[in-house]
């Protein structure tokens, strides 16, 4: 997504709700209560009417050249840190104006992913490109993406109490988003607790899965993305991205984004 068509939670300051979820406003009362269920976000503004769409080179994503693994590093037990190629992801940092330490998580998921999926196709940029559409990929609010992974403080969207958003009473007793009356999407990617629950990982290997924790965000959301099967085409990859946020708008704006990632990104 470019700079200009920001669809961050930062579109509440300008009077718009955040582009972090359901489709609340464009499905019916019985298909928004079916995704509250499973999708990773929780909320967004009504699709703008009228406005032209980007050209069709940015609707989908290419895959870049693909993330450069450590020679021997074990995707289905390395942490994230010790599949991805040190230099590689400081070039593709440099490169791109993403954090060093989200590259690493999103290629890691990408590595993990090809290995547990083959035919997927993910790509690192499309997990890139949602990373930057739901929190500026850990930086929204002053929050701050360390370098063990861990975003601090916690990126929480509004709570879900049908006030103009989709009604999702409590589900996990508060224990993830510190809510325990109503739900509340959690961490860079945006997962609500329900969804964490069913998807949620241990992309850092440390024997905790924890939304506020990138590695772990990240190689969840890859895994969500891939589990209806091969993201190679352009219907395909929308499809994907489509049940992680059902607006046409948002699909085009991760994928403009991840575009731009792909053609920043240096050979390898």
């Amino acid at each position: 997504m470019a700079a200009r068509r920001r669809r961050s939670p930062a579109r509440a300051r300008r009077g718009r709700l955040a582009a972090l979820a359901v489709g609340i406003g464009v499905a019916p009362a019985a298909v928004v209560i079916l995704l509250a269920a499973c999708l990773p976000a929780a909320l967004h503004p009504a699709e703008p009417e009228g406005e032209p769409l980007p050209p069709v080179s940015s609707r989908w994503a290419d895959t870049p050249p693909p993330a450069l693994a450590v020679a021997g590093a074990d995707p289905a037990r390395a942490p994230a840190v010790d599949l991805v190629d040190a230099e590689w992801a400081s070039r593709v940092a440099a490169a791109t104006g993403i954090p060093r330490r989200a590259v690493i998580a999103y290629a890691a998921a990408d590595l993990t992913v090809a290995h547990e999926q083959p035919s997927c196709a993910i790509g690192w940029n499309t997990l890139a490109g949602i990373g930057w559409v739901e929190s500026r990929h850990g930086s929204y609010g002053g929050s701050r993406l360390d370098e063990s992974g861990l975003v601090t403080p916690r990126i929480l969207g509004p709570r879900l109490d049908g006030d103009g958003v989709a009604a999702i009473a409590d589900t996990d007793g508060g224990d993830l988003d510190g809510d325990d009356r109503w739900d509340r999407a959690v961490g860079p990617l945006q997962f609500i607790p329900e969804t964490w629950r069913r998807w949620g990982a241990d992309g850092d290997a440390d024997g905790t899965r924890d939304p506020n924790h990138i590695d772990d965000a990240a190689l969840a959301a890859a895994r969500y993305l891939c589990r209806s099967g091969p993201m190679a085409t352009e219907t395909a990859w929308r499809d994907a991205v489509f049940t992680y946020n059902p607006l046409t708008r948002y699909i085009d704006d991760v994928a403009t984004r991840a575009n731009e990632y792909a053609q920043m990104a240096p050979a390898g």
